[in-house]
């Protein structure tokens, strides 16, 4: 009569078991989802805003294929989102400006123009219960930022 007590209690405990380690699972790669949709959204903010920062400047970073020559401004400021987004794409980068418009090497601005980057990426969630939450269980995030050039040379902004 013993030994049968024992044994229900060992599948008394699996069954608890096979119970909690979903939820616990759930919770735990929610959790990191989560994680990873902060940390998604701020980087992308940090990537636009050190991209703006520079922008503002008119400067152009040097071309790495050519050392005589120097990256369009547009160029430049692409290469410097990459550069601050940690593995994140910023292939979706728009680029546009009050005077310029959205296209063109004006898209930038010129001296005193408002500069607006803008940048949408979409992030798969691996989670397939939080992702039923998100359409086609991606999370789409779109940030973007403005600033007012500096006082830069003219010849600068192509």
């Amino acid at each position: 009569m013993k030994q049968r007590f024992a044994s229900g209690r060992r599948g008394q405990a699996l069954v608890e078991y096979a119970l909690v380690v979903p939820l616990i699972f759930l919770l735990v790669f929610g959790l990191i989802d989560f994680g990873r949709l902060f940390f998604t959204e701020l980087t992308l903010q940090y990537a636009l805003r050190a991209a703006a920062r520079y922008a503002v400047t008119g400067n152009h970073l040097p071309d790495t294929t050519n050392p005589s020559q120097t990256l369009s401004r547009l160029a430049s400021i692409q290469q410097v989102a990459q550069q601050h987004a940690m593995g994140i794409s910023v292939a979706g980068l728009q680029i546009s400006s009050t005077v310029g418009g959205a296209t063109g090497p004006g898209a930038a601005g010129g001296p005193g123009d408002s500069i607006r980057l803008s940048l949408t990426y979409n992030l798969p969630l691996m989670t397939p219960i939080i992702g039923q939450f998100f359409r086609n269980g991606v999370y789409t995030f779109t940030v973007s930022t403005a600033f007012k050039n500096e006082p830069f040379l003219a010849s600068a902004q192509e």
